[in-house]
């Protein structure tokens, strides 16, 4: 059976915006080490496999936008799709103080192996999506742990993430901060975009408005969770774009 590394909703939705999901899914593909990479369920049920609540967030999204919805179907931890190609953390063989086995001894060759079969046709489809039309929107969704392994709690429910192209994430920042139940952090909790990212790779470099919103994933624990915060955001960011013009 083909493994596919993707997974497309709804590719003829015209809206400008394009909702993408680059942690989707903790799959390991049976052809990487047998479909396991050497760590327990509970491992693979961490945010160091996935961004869990993410992709149910991003499929709500799609619809309340009439976007279309691009998500991985592979484990980060197989390769990281918002990583670039020359990024040392591209293929992780330690993450949040867990040592991945099945990375530990990976070569050149199976990292490129792993780039053209997972990696590749991911942003290719993204690619195709986003030059749907020239004034496309570029949504990333992620989720993020409430803590790492011996650091303090994350009090932000939402992050912000941007690098120098704030057109659209300043004011869906400063909108959000309007919202009196809401902790938002600007570029929390990390900092900005990495070059080579995706957001960096199909938006900034091509011009487009862009934002990538992080959600503290306790708070998207279940599809109503998941559901209930795209239909808050989704009213705000169209009113956002429309609002700045872009």
């Amino acid at each position: 059976m083909t493994f596919h590394p993707y997974q497309t909703i709804d590719a003829g939705r015209m809206s400008r915006w394009l909702v993408t999901c680059d942690h989707a899914a903790n799959t390991v593909p049976p052809c990487v080490n047998g479909g396991d990479l050497g760590l327990p369920p509970e491992d693979m049920s961490r945010h160091i496999a996935y961004d869990p609540g993410a992709a149910g967030v991003s499929r709500r999204l799609g619809e309340l936008l009439d976007a279309p919805v691009v998500l991985s179907n592979f484990s980060r931890l197989v390769i990281d799709p918002n990583r670039g190609e020359d990024d040392p953390t591209l293929l992780m063989r330690l993450y949040d103080g867990t040592v991945i086995p099945a990375n530990r001894g990976v070569d050149t060759a199976e990292r490129e192996r792993r780039l053209g079969a997972f990696y590749r046709p991911y942003h290719d489809a993204v690619a195709r999506l986003a030059a749907r039309r020239p004034d496309t929107v570029y949504l990333a969704v992620h989720s993020f742990t409430p803590r790492l392994n011996g650091r303090g709690d994350r009090p932000w429910q939402i992050g912000i993430l941007h690098a120098a192209d704030a057109r659209l994430a300043g004011p869906l920042i400063d909108r959000l901060r309007a919202e009196p139940d809401l902790c938002i952090g600007e570029n929390e909790p990390y900092g900005g975009h990495l070059p080579g990212d995706s957001v960096d790779r199909h938006a900034i470099a091509n011009g487009l408005p862009n934002v990538l919103i992080e959600l503290r994933n306790d708070v998207i624990v279940t599809e109503e969770d998941q559901i209930a915060w795209a239909d808050r955001l989704a009213p705000i960011l169209e009113e956002v774009l429309a609002e700045t013009g872009l």
